[in-house]
Order: structure tokens, then C-alpha cells, then sequence
């Protein structure tokens, strides 16, 4: 029976890479949990995720599974910086004109005292993060008959450069916990020699994601030297904060990236209706950056509209998926190693629970033996 959450959206969301990682030729069958003695009086609950066939199964497929893609080379053979176009990084989604509008805006309630550190954390961060780009939220009265000029002078709105440097530190810092995250657990499958289920490819997806939005945004503006400042020491006191905090707690450190994401969701959800409001004129006809139509596929003639929406899809995303791994045990095997679920999904549900996972992993190891089949 497929699950009811897949059934809201039967078409997976489409992710693309140049480096042709493909679903190839794997044999997934299922087998009993294994239970594992440990030393301790608790009990391992085992599903889905915990067998170990699933987490060989999680490691996907070869690149030469299949035929590659043509790869896009730069021109003239020319390896000097600038100048090229092309897509050269790790999956990552493309979205239909529908999953761009299916985003909402939710909040996951802190159930146990990690979940709300993990959101008075956000809380603190966001206080930060609004002293250090002068923002201070402002209600329009009612019956104010002001110019956009006077709303942006009192406060009551930003304007571009304002919105920019929001968004630039936020992406310098977004980028931070995939990378720690992903270099934690290389590290430690080497260090015990074991297979890592799956974890380390999301995590490096969502690092190089948050960087290829902080590119993006780039094109636009180039920070001075005190923003750059203020990016280098953020950036090293968060990095360090962050991996050591990994080391203690994995899960609240997820669940932290979530509380996060939904900060930055909600940004780009205030963004996109004051573009379309018309109080960020310089926006509202600005072309796409080329970057951005690479890396999204979107269409040629796409304005920065475009690719705002494109951007608060990606960050809804990560709220979906670092909410969901807070949910499961550190040794479960990812859920989304194989596949992730359309925007009709991650828009509107905060996260799987474990059970949920578990029954969505069952059933990518079942579209994949149907295709061996």
C-alpha cells in the first residue's frame, strides 16, 4: 500500500547533476531487524532504517551505472576564473511553476528541552543577525499616506541594498552546518571503519546549496570590507560553535538547522511579497543572474522574482529535511539517500517522524527494484 504522504505527491521531485548519478542496477529486497547488543536497559526501536540491507542500499548507485550526460566544458581551454557557464556541482532540485508557489510558511512546536534549546538558539541567532544588518520590524499604521520614499526612510520598509545585505549573511552563515555535518561523519566512518547510511551526500548537497545562493546573490553586489569583516569573524565563531556542538548532540544540532530554516523561509516569504507588493521597484523587472538560470534550469527570460522563489524552495527543504533526520536515531539509515519528495510534500509537512521515514525509504527501494525488475 503506498504511504499516505507519497500519495499527496506521486511525482518525485526532479534533481539534477552533471556528474550522471543515476539510478542503476540494485537488487533490494527486504530483511528482518536485526536486534544489536549493546550495553544498556534501553531497547533500539528497528524499522525500516535500521536493517542492514537498507543501509547498503543507501549508498546508490555508480556513476558508471549508466551513460553519462554531455558534460559542459569551458570554452576555449580556458582555466582561468570567470567568464563560464554550466552546472558543475552536486544534486540538487529543479522546481515546476507549482512547486514554487506550494511553500508555506510553518513552525515545528518544541516538544523536549533539546528541541527548545534548539529554538531558543534560533531565537538568539535571529536577534543577532537582525542587530548586525540594522533591522528592526516595524508595523505601517493603517492610516499612514506615506511615499515609498518616507516608509523606507522611517523604517517601516527596506530597500534593496538593505534586502541584500540580509540575505548575504544569512547565506554565509546558512552554509556552515551541512559542511560541519558532513566532515563530522566522514570523519567518523573512517575513524569506527563503517558505512555512513547515507548521511554525508545530504549534508554536502545542503552546504554547497547555501553557497551556490550566497554566488548567486553575489552577482548583484560586492560586500565592502567591513561586511567581510564582520562574514569572517560570524562565520569563524559559528564554524567552531557548531562542530563542537555536533559533537555532543547530532539531533538537536538538526533540529537547530530546522528551527533556522523556517527563520529563513519566512525571510524569503516577506521578500517575495514586497517585490510583488511593488516596495522593491529595483527588483521587480531585474533580470535573473546567469548563475541562476544554470543552476535551477530556469527559463532564459527569468527575473530575480524567479529566483527568489527558486531559493525559499531550496530553504524549505532543509527545514524539511533536518527536521525529519532530528527525528531519527543517528545510526538510521537517510531517508532521502535515494530520493526526496516533491514540494507538495516538504512545502506543507514540516517532517516525517521516524515511522514515516522508515515506510517513505521502504517504498524508494521498492520503485527501484520494480525499474531493476
Amino acid at each position: 500500500m503506498q504511504h499516505s504522504i507519497v500519495r499527496l505527491a506521486p511525482q518525485v521531485g526532479k534533481r539534477v547533476c552533471y556528474n550522471g548519478l543515476v539510478i542503476g542496477s540494485l537488487k533490494l529486497t527486504g530483511a528482518p531487524c536485526e536486534t544489536r547488543r549493546a550495553l544498556s536497559s534501553s531497547v533500539r526501536r528497528c524499522n525500516e532504517l535500521t536493517n542492514e540491507k537498507a543501509k547498503a542500499a543507501a549508498v546508490g548507485p555508480h556513476m558508471k551505472d549508466s551513460s553519462l550526460p554531455p558534460v559542459s566544458l569551458p570554452p576555449g581551454g580556458d582555466i582561468s576564473s570567470g567568464g563560464h557557464h554550466g552546472d558543475w556541482v552536486l544534486f540538487h532540485p529543479v522546481y515546476s511553476p507549482e512547486e514554487l508557489k506550494a511553500v508555506e510558511v510553518l513552525r515545528r512546536d518544541a516538544t523536549c528541552l533539546s528541541d527548545k534549546v534548539a529554538a531558543g538558539l534560533v531565537q538568539f541567532a535571529r536577534w543577532g543577525y537582525d542587530l548586525v544588518t540594522g533591522y528592526k520590524h516595524k508595523e505601517i499604521p493603517p492610516e499612514a499616506n506615506m511615499t515609498l520614499e518616507q516608509l523606507r526612510k522611517e523604517g517601516y520598509l527596506l530597500d534593496d541594498k538593505q534586502w541584500l545585505q540580509r540575505i548575504l549573511f544569512l547565506e554565509t552563515i546558512a552554509g556552515v552546518p551541512g559542511m560541519v555535518a558532513a566532515t563530522l561523519r566522514h570523519l567518523q566512518s573512517m575513524r569506527l571503519m563503517r558505512r555512513d547510511n547515507g548521511w554525508i551526500h545530504t549534508c554536502l548537497e545542503e552546504a554547497e546549496n547555501e553557497r551556490m545562493h550566497l554566488m548567486t546573490f553575489l552577482t548583484l553586489s560586492k560586500p565592502s570590507i567591513f561586511f567581510r569583516a564582520i562574514i569572517l569573524g560570524a562565520q569563524g565563531v559559528f564554524y567552531n560553535l557548531f562542530f563542537f556542538s555536533y559533537l555532543i548532540s547530532p539531533r538537536t544540532c538538526h533540529r537547530f538547522v530546522g528551527h533556522l530554516e523556517e527563520e529563513a523561509v519566512l525571510t524569503y516569504t516577506k521578500c517575495i511579497k514586497e517585490i510583488e507588493a511593488g516596495r522593491v521597484p529595483e527588483w521587480s523587472d531585474k533580470p535573473a543572474p546567469q548563475i541562476a538560470i544554470d543552476y535551477w534550469r530556469l527559463d532564459p527570460n527569468a527575473s530575480l522574482l524567479d529566483v527568489i522563489y527558486a531559493v525559499r524552495s531550496d530553504e524549505t527543504t532543509h527545514r524539511f529535511v533536518n527536521h525529519s533526520l532530528a527525528n531519527l536515531e543517528t545510526e538510521d539509515v537517510n531517508p532521502f539517500a535515494l530520493r526526496e519528495p516533491d514540494m507538495h510534500v516538504k512545502g506543507k509537512k514540516i517532517a516525517f517522524d521516524r515511522d514515516e521515514a522508515g515506510q517513505y525509504f521502504k517504498e524508494s527501494r521498492e520503485m527501484l527494484r520494480l525499474k531493476d525488475s
